[in-house]
């Protein structure tokens, strides 16, 4: 078979000959997916309704999962240590609105960006004291997370539903439908996006901007939280998870800066694909490893056709 009919038939053979180790794939991906558009959330939340691009929303995700392992570690139980990790989120983030943000209003958006990258180095210092540097073991099981997989036989094959995995897509979708429910239905919600959608106009009625941006960077520091937990489960709890939430990247350039429905249909679009690729094209053509980049890839390639992504509002200045 010659080159284009590796690339374009037989990948679509193998789908046909194997659909149940398809549907493994794409239950792979969509559970990635969902992790990735967590991470997105965070960024968007942020964004939103502050027009800052929180360049450590990353480095919360190892600090949240790394608080709930040190407390355990320290004698605190599981079911107590959890509440205790958001009661710290909470506090970061108000130290951040307080000493880090208050200080720069008005600032060009820059500053704030780069004052993000300052909060990240901050965290991987103070977290590095703090936990030290190695890897450790999420708690699952303290947790009550359930272990091993179920086995389906679809197709004369069969396909195996991690627990964990199942799990870690039921607390994403619950959390997504609160997060939803909480900006459309409660005062502090419909506040957030008004400034979503007009930022001196909400600032001009009475919003207070400090209360908000507590608000947000505490609900990105539950997202964070959630997306350690799995992700910690899955690979343990290091500095390198910090590596992994930066493929929220190209899912908010897929899916759009302002938008939460994009950074969700992002997120699972990017996990499916990627899986896809990586076990159909990249590891018979190019010797696997296509999913460090096949995101980035994927993303600049539709911005050049849509630079604002699928979902983000198109942009018109008079000139």
């Amino acid at each position: 078979m010659d080159l284009l009919g590796r690339i374009f038939v037989k990948p679509f053979q193998d789908m046909a000959a194997a659909p149940d180790f398809l549907i493994q794939v794409v239950w792979e991906g969509l559970v990635s997916g969902t992790l990735y558009a967590l991470i997105a959330l965070g960024f968007v939340l942020i964004y939103k309704s502050s027009r800052i691009f929180n360049f450590a929303q990353g480095i919360m995700v190892v600090f949240a999962a790394l608080t709930l392992v040190g407390l355990h570690q320290m004698g605190v139980p599981a079911l107590l240590a959890l509440p205790m990790t958001l009661v710290v989120m909470f506090f970061l983030a108000v130290a951040i609105e307080r000493l880090v943000l208050r200080p720069l209003v008005n600032q060009p958006d820059i500053i704030l960006f780069m004052a993000t990258i300052g909060i990240t180095l901050f965290l991987i210092g103070f977290g590095e004291t703090i936990f030290g540097g190695e890897t450790k073991r999420m708690i699952t099981r303290e947790l009550y997370i359930p272990a091993g997989s179920t086995i389906f036989e679809p197709f004369g094959g069969f396909v195996a539903i991690e627990h964990l995995d199942l799990t870690a897509l039921v607390a994403a979708i619950l959390l997504v439908t609160s997060l939803l429910v909480f900006l459309n239905k409660t005062r502090i919600g419909r506040a957030i996006r008004a400034l979503g959608d007009d930022h001196q106009a909400a600032l001009s009625v009475g919003i207070s901007l400090s209360m908000i941006w507590v608000v947000v960077w505490f609900i990105a520091g539950i997202i964070a939280l959630v997306t350690g937990i799995a992700w910690g489960a899955r690979a343990g709890v290091s500095f390198a998870l910090e590596i992994i939430a930066l493929k929220a990247l190209p899912v908010l350039l897929l899916g759009g800066l302002e938008s939460v429905a994009g950074a969700i249909i992002g997120g699972l679009a990017i996990g499916v694909l990627e899986k896809l690729f990586e076990i159909y094209w990249g590891q018979p053509l190019m010797g696997g490893g296509t999913e460090t980049w096949f995101a980035f890839v994927f993303a600049l390639i539709v911005l050049l056709f849509r630079p604002q992504g699928l979902f983000g509002e198109r942009i018109i200045e008079r000139v």
